[in-house]
């Protein structure tokens, strides 16, 4: 029988109290949501208590359901554009040589210094002129273009995508687009992945741009429908709580099903290119 070393036990403790210290904001979550908004003002709850219905009763009263499908379309859509857009950006980037590649991909870097705020005026102008105010268009087509993932998608392929199996895949008659669905995705998996979570998360708790471009509340996403739960008379914060946890639902599924990937494309993008 193999003698568990005081170094590994060491090593568990410590996981499990970091695991705990991470997750306590969580339950402190779910717990605040089974009490009157009142009574979480008076002191920290760490037992639930009996007012959870109550309060679902409220969630669902502002037609949640509504609200958490437009969140979850948008972010889905969005998301599956971005890692499109950024993949196949990344690729032109990384295996090809054309002219002005240095400079266009210089411009894509200096847009990350440009303040979101700032951004989103030149954003909106340019919606109204279309006419796409109040649409989930703002909230879907825009965040395809990322600046960030198509760095990272162009810095992991650099090192992971050999060129001489393009050269190959060329020779034997294969066209680009073939190539890059057939033979490059498959090895950038783990950098698909962790850009398809960002661009999730991001798209998820996006709250800025529906503010701006949200006028009709049909259109709301769970970030705006919160807003919902406070009138001029009150704030019904253990609504709200509530709510929020159930919107946290979804990353946390996610999460948990793709943090294996996401640590993987994370430090092979580090270290590569």
């Amino acid at each position: 029988m193999n003698k568990v070393s005081p170094s590994k036990v060491l090593v568990w403790v410590g996981v499990i109290l970091i695991s705990a210290i991470t997750l306590f904001p969580f339950y402190i979550m779910i717990i605040m949501s089974t009490y009157v908004s009142e009574d979480i003002m008076v002191s920290l709850k760490l037992l639930p208590g009996d007012y959870l219905l109550e309060n679902l009763k409220t969630v669902f009263a502002t037609d949640f359901l509504r609200f958490y499908w437009n969140s979850a379309y948008v972010a889905v859509i969005s998301t599956v554009g971005c890692v499109l857009v950024s993949a196949m950006a990344g690729f032109a980037f990384a295996k090809y040589r054309f002219k002005g590649r240095k400079v266009l991909f210089g411009i894509v870097l200096a847009t990350l210094m440009i303040p979101t705020q700032l951004g989103l005026v030149g954003l909106v102008m340019q919606l109204r002129n279309m006419g796409l105010m109040n649409t989930h268009f703002a909230l879907i087509v825009p965040p395809m273009a990322n600046a960030f993932n198509v760095f990272w998608m162009t810095q992991y392929m650099k090192g992971s995508v050999p060129t001489e199996i393009l050269e190959s895949a060329r020779i034997d008659g294969c066209n680009d687009f073939r190539a890059f669905f057939r033979i490059v995705v498959p090895i950038i998996r783990p950098a698909v992945i962790t850009v398809f979570l960002l661009a999730f998360l991001a798209s998820w708790n996006n709250y800025l741009t529906p503010l701006v471009v949200l006028n009709k509340e049909e259109l709301y996403t769970i970030p705006m429908a919160v807003t919902l739960f406070s009138t001029t008379y009150r704030n019904d914060y253990a609504a709200s709580i509530l709510a929020l946890t159930l919107a946290t639902l979804p990353i946390i599924v996610i999460f948990a099903f793709g943090s294996k990937y996401l640590i993987k494309g994370m430090v092979a993008g580090s270290v590569k290119g």
